[in-house]
């Protein structure tokens, strides 16, 4: 079983350190229930029925904040709808990206016929803003770090992988690159900045994803 971290925990929420190939989730089906969420209401009894404030994709790994009680969810989602919470996330990409920085705005939506695939739509998707930055290449492959400012379905996979965007899928991606089902995918939800549920105070986490220093 990959271990569930914990790097904080508070009356009111906590923050896991997902590791990549757990599901943020319960899925359908009774082979879809070790997940993020249910491992963490087994190590906090008392933790409310569903405590997911956001999301990671499955593949992904890194800082995930789920909330202990109905009040501070509330107060934890008005602020990703408001946007006053900051993510940041790693990530290496199977190409050399040449620019130091830039932002990607695409639109996209779900595909029906092939789900959970995302495919660009610019008159019926909904927009994704994330601006990057390079790091360090290497071996042909190149360390990026994003900043979403939306959190649409795949953003930052698609947003790396299309034509429009940075043109080179995530390594290990498989749904937008040429990687097999079930590999380990190079991306990591590396910082979240947030305020306290209750008393407004700012609280910023981080965590480096395990394939670093940088995957020769």
């Amino acid at each position: 079983m990959k271990e569930l971290k914990i790097l904080h925990y508070d009356p009111d929420f906590l923050v896991i350190n997902k590791p990549g190939g757990l599901l943020a989730v319960p899925g359908r089906g009774i082979n879809k229930q070790d997940c993020v969420v249910n491992r963490a209401k087994t190590l906090f009894p008392g933790c409310m029925e569903q405590p997911a404030v956001h999301r990671l994709d499955m593949a992904t790994s890194g800082i995930m904040l789920l909330a202990r009680n109905s009040r501070s969810h509330r107060r934890l989602s008005r602020q990703f709808e408001s946007r006053q919470v900051r993510k940041e996330y790693l990530a290496i990409v199977d190409g050399v990206i040449t620019k130091k920085q830039g932002s990607i705005e695409l639109a996209f939506r779900l595909d029906p016929d092939n789900r959970p695939h995302q495919i660009y739509d610019p008159l019926h998707g909904k927009t994704g803003l994330t601006h990057w930055e390079k790091l360090e290449s290497t071996q042909g492959k190149t360390l990026i770090r994003f900043t979403p400012v939306t959190g649409r379905t795949h953003q930052l996979r698609l947003h790396a992988s299309h034509p429009k965007g940075l043109g080179v899928p995530i390594v290990g991606d498989f749904l937008y690159g040429n990687a097999e089902d079930g590999a380990t995918m190079f991306l990591h939800a590396s910082r979240l900045f947030f305020l306290h549920p209750e008393n407004g105070k700012g609280l910023e986490f981080n965590s480096s994803p395990p394939w670093l220093p940088m995957v020769q």
